[in-house]
């Protein structure tokens, strides 16, 4: 098996540029297995860098992305995988895709099962099934005593539902793109779980979300690009890349009434300290 010292990926670290060294950040979702950066994946990685992102957690929504994650936390010394399946493709959570879950849990940087949960927005697995695939998920991660990344669209009540009764792994956990209100949050944080906040919350129309961060104690608090979606404003509607998560810390701060540098500082030591990260 390949090491994450092993491995002979090049290593395309780039200085950063005549701005000065930026604040270290921490992109705690971003999905850079995805088919979209198939053709400049290192020149996104290189701009990350310079931008200041010293880690990226990539996250598995499937087998296939779940192995590309892998694949790049055995190469590249700051990314990181957390293996899962979307609610999307629920019906594909078995006994053998729990055990390859289970067999890329035990290679160094792969720091979390995920994402798993539930999507009642697109409802493209029957509800059944989507939630005994995030039980099952939940399961594996108590289990292996690592934390979940959650994905909860349109199924708030449900979702808490689930936690409360089967338990948030000992590990913890952070509730992915965070879409709920101030009351939701705080369920959040009563459950040990941490908050994911992306792009979303630069969007003028996001005081909602604002208020809700507002309502969590940084040491809770994560910023993530879910990238290739979401891209935050001034960059909406293209590509989003990990180098962006500078603009999700920058409105981050504002709404907190912090100073960026602060809270860069914080969330990069929250997102260290969750996914057990090197």
């Amino acid at each position: 098996m390949l090491t994450r010292t092993a491995c002979a990926c090049a290593d395309t670290r780039r200085e950063p540029d005549g701005r000065g060294t930026p604040v270290e950040l921490v992109d705690s979702h971003a999905h850079l297995n995805h088919a979209d950066y198939d053709d400049d994946r290192a020149e996104v990685l290189g701009r990350a860098r310079c931008e200041g992102v010293v880690a990226i957690v990539n996250v598995g929504y499937d087998l296939a992305s779940s192995a590309r994650a892998v694949g790049m936390a055995r190469c590249e010394p700051d990314c990181y995988a957390a293996v899962g399946i979307h609610p999307h493709d629920a019906t594909d959570v078995d006994e053998a895709a729990l055990a390859r879950l289970g067999e890329w849990l035990t290679e160094p940087g792969v720091v979390a099962v995920g994402e798993t949960g539930l999507d009642f927005y697109r409802d493209l697995a029957p509800r059944p099934a989507q939630l005994t695939a995030f039980r099952r998920c939940l399961a594996l991660a108590r289990e292996r005593d690592v934390p979940v990344v959650l994905h909860d669209r349109d199924a708030h009540a449900e979702t808490l539902e689930v936690l409360r009764r089967d338990g948030v792994p000992a590990a913890g956990g952070v509730m992915h793109c965070f879409s709920g209100d101030t009351e939701m949050a705080s369920a959040c944080v009563g459950l040990g779980l941490h908050v994911g906040v992306t792009g979303v919350i630069t969007f003028g129309k996001s005081e909602s979300l604002r208020a809700a961060a507002r309502a969590v104690p940084i040491e809770r608090l994560l910023i993530e690009t879910d990238c290739p979606w979401l891209a935050p404003e001034p960059r909406r509607g293209r590509r989003n890349e990990p180098a962006f998560v500078r603009h999700v810390l920058s409105a981050l701060a504002g709404a907190l009434g912090r100073p960026p540098e602060d809270v860069a500082e914080v969330t990069s030591a929250n997102a260290r300290r969750l996914f057990r990260l090197g």
